[in-house]
């Protein structure tokens, strides 16, 4: 698989495998480990976590499972976010969801990281959610600290528009790597608020979560879900594939600006197809025919 070059010093496979489910797989760890090695092998090798996932599992999860064969760490790429206080039973002194980007915080969660992980280094720590209250100073200085000791090596940020990526980068030293945001044949948010002509401007590769819709292509529901379904199945018969799936995923690796789908899945075979979709031929006109099918207007 081609690799994605970020920075110096750092590229990402392709497809990136999304470990938000984890624990609703219920792999045990040798399950994970097998899954880990099978990917990597279809050239999946950037893996990507949030400190919250799983109710703060997640990290441990995957640490574990790489703990028979520490050689693995040295050929994946390690993405993880912080950020995000959200109510739950792990801190029950907590009365609503806050974002929380203070240089203590930032530090904690990457000591926490570390330790889940049993590593000495994270490749990339992403600002998990832009905040009203973030002190772009104070996150700068907690970077640049992390970065100097040598445990974290790259920076990026996710779900930020593209003012709030300017405004951040204004303090930093380093321009952060890459901007993980929601993109589908579903959701065209930035395609209209100018961040994909943004990631072009700035030769950012974004990361796409959700790129299936949360699933909502398999299943349609509303009339977008159906108009966009209907397109994909008739191309994907063009196409000689039976996958709506790898259809999706081409249609996102279509776009000019490398965007980069983090396939979410607990399924070895669904994320074979999402690497196979890099050997779908998609023209133009199928490219356009699912955009268009998912604002439900022609073209100006």
């Amino acid at each position: 698989m081609t690799k994605v070059p970020l920075t110096a010093g750092l590229s990402f496979s392709r497809i990136i495998h999304g470990l938000w489910r984890l624990p609703d797989w219920n792999m045990t760890t040798k399950e994970l480990l097998d899954f880990i090695r099978q990917a990597m092998d279809m050239g999946v090798t950037t893996f990507d976590h949030a400190d919250i996932y799983g109710d703060f599992s997640c990290e441990k999860l995957f640490g574990d499972a790489l703990a028979p064969e520490p050689g693995l760490r040295q050929k994946i790429q390690i993405v993880t976010k912080c950020g995000i206080k959200p109510v739950t039973k792990k801190y029950p002194g907590r009365k609503i969801k806050v974002y929380d980007y203070s240089r203590e915080y930032i530090f904690r969660s990457v000591e926490n990281a570390l330790a889940n992980f049993r590593t000495d280094y994270i490749d990339v720590l992403l600002v998990h959610r832009p905040s009203p209250m973030l002190n772009p100073e104070e996150l700068a200085a907690a970077f640049a600290y992390l970065k100097q000791s040598g445990k974290v090596l790259h920076f990026g940020v996710s779900n930020f528009t593209p003012g709030q990526y300017d405004m951040l980068n204004s303090y930093l030293d380093d321009k952060p790597v890459t901007n993980q945001v929601e993109i589908s044949p579903l959701c065209l948010e930035h395609f209209e608020n100018g961040n994909m002509d943004f990631f072009l401007k700035e030769r950012i590769k974004p990361m796409a979560w959700s790129p299936l819709g949360a699933g909502r292509i398999f299943k349609p529901e509303t009339e977008q879900e159906h108009r966009v379904f209907e397109a994909l199945t008739e191309i994907a018969e063009e196409l000689n594939t039976d996958s709506v799936d790898k259809v999706a995923y081409a249609w996102l690796l279509k776009h000019p600006a490398g965007i980069m789908p983090v396939a979410g899945t607990g399924s070895i075979g669904r994320l074979k197809l999402a690497v196979e979709a890099l050997d779908l031929d998609m023209s133009l006109e199928q490219w356009f025919r699912i955009y268009v099918a998912s604002t439900g207007e022609e073209l100006p």
